[in-house]
Formats: structure tokens, C-alpha cells, sequence
């Protein structure tokens, strides 16, 4: 690739012409084939997704969040009303459609609309999400929604970096990893050194293809159980691309 250099024969980066700040996330509702996102609300959505969450054995999953588990319905509730009054993050619940009820949740944070840049965060799935394709399809709803939609820039994902799932989900979803910020957080009483991982705009149609192609009913058979993996999507994607 050839670099630019200005009048002082300094390298410089590539212009972004015509370029203009960027629509905050909105209270939207996003629809899939599998799960719909809709903007959290404790009267919706908290008894649901407590009953979801306290369907897990342990508390492992709430290891890296920020908020500890929650142990009874009514301070649960509580902390549901808190994340839907605020609009960074934004808080989407997810819906199983078959179920009819909501499963898990994410945010939209960290936005940042002058730079067209936005994280996901806060993602806490149940177990009813496991072995689904919801868990895929959520997270492909909100990259949609922010590259196609909103028209960011640059969509990231962080967390601790000792979480080895959420690093291998990210690297799933096709995210790149960008390295580690060391001792950036402090939280629960202990130190976070935190991986960054991310999705530009000229990377999100070809992740946007190999999404779609794996989130196609034709990839489940008669049982919801996938023909091919996702990284098996992604390989065939590249060498045809190659």
C-alpha cells in the first residue's frame, strides 16, 4: 500500500473525506431470524431474565463483570431500572423468539460519535443462550446496526485478559486482536490488564457475509445443530477470497 506523505514529506494517514460525527445508539429494536434486541426495561424484562440467569449452576459467569451476581429478584430488578435509565451504555435485552421471553443482555458503550467509534460490553448471556445460535446472532444485530445503520467506524471489544472465553468469542465473531493494555482497571478489589480487540468498516462485509452464511437456516439441521462451524465458514470465506 502506498503511504501519503503531506508538504513536509511526513507519512500521514488516509484521508476520510466528507466525514461527519455519527448518530448515537438509539432505544431501537433489532429483529433476526433467532432473537430480537430490544431496549432493556425492567418492567419487561427483569423477571425473565433473572429466572434465566439463576438457571446457571454457579456464578461463574459473573466473574468479569463489573457487577457482581445478583442473588434475589428484587435487587436484581434494581440494578435492571439503573442500566435502562442510562444511554451510556445502552442496554439491550435480548429475546429468544421461540421462548418469547429475554435470555441475556448487552450495551452499546464507550461511544464515541465524533470518531464513529462504539464498544460491546456488559454482554451477559444465560444459559439459555448456550449452544444456540442467538448468542451469534445478537452480537451480529448490534455490529449491523452500528457499521450499517449508524455508520461507525470502528467497532471494539474489551475485556479482562485472563477471560479466555470472551477472547476466543471475539476472535469468532471475527474481531482482531490489538494487544493489552496493562493495569488499565481496577474492579472487584483486584487488577485488570485489559485485551482490546476490534472491527473496522472495511473489514464488516466480508465478517458481515460469513455472519449471514452461518446464521442461515440451511447451516442447522432438523435438530438447530450446525453443519459447519463458524470458523470453518470463515476458512472457506478466505480461500475464496485468496
Amino acid at each position: 500500500m502506498t503511504v501519503r506523505s503531506n508538504e513536509f514529506d511526513q507519512p500521514i494517514g488516509e484521508p476520510v473525506p466528507d466525514w461527519s460525527p455519527r448518530p448515537l445508539p438509539g432505544a431501537v429494536t433489532l429483529e433476526g431470524a433467532y432473537c430480537r434486541l430490544e431496549p432493556l426495561d425492567a418492567d419487561r424484562h427483569a423477571a425473565d431474565l433473572f429466572a434465566a440467569y439463576s438457571s446457571a449452576p454457579d456464578d461463574r459467569d459473573w466473574t468479569y463483570m463489573f457487577t457482581g451476581s445478583i442473588q434475589d429478584a428484587q435487587g436484581f430488578r434494581r440494578y435492571a431500572e439503573e442500566a435502562a435509565a442510562a444511554s451510556d451504555p445502552r442496554h439491550y435485552a435480548v429475546i429468544d423468539l421461540d421462548r418469547g421471553t429475554a435470555v441475556g443482555t448487552l450495551a452499546l458503550m464507550r461511544q464515541d460519535p465524533e470518531m464513529g467509534v462504539v464498544e460491546v460490553g456488559s454482554v451477559m448471556f444465560s444459559p439459555l443462550m448456550k449452544r444456540s445460535p442467538l448468542s451469534t446472532e445478537a452480537q451480529y444485530l448490534a455490529m449491523r446496526y452500528v457499521f450499517d445503520a449508524l455508520g461507525y467506524r470502528r467497532y471494539e471489544w474489551k475485556c479482562d485478559s485472563l477471560n479466555a472465553p470472551s477472547r476466543t468469542t471475539a476472535e469468532r465473531l471475527g474481531f482482531t486482536f490489538e494487544g493489552i493494555f496493562r493495569q488499565a482497571v481496577v474492579y472487584k478489589g483486584r487488577s485488570r490488564d485489559t485485551a482490546w480487540f476490534s472491527v473496522i468498516d472495511g473489514e464488516w462485509p466480508a465478517n458481515q457475509r460469513v455472519l449471514e452464511s452461518w446464521l442461515s437456516p440451511d447451516n442447522f439441521d432438523a435438530r438447530g445443530i450446525q453443519r459447519r462451524s463458524l470458523a470453518e465458514v470463515r476458512a472457506a470465506a478466505a480461500a475464496a477470497r485468496a
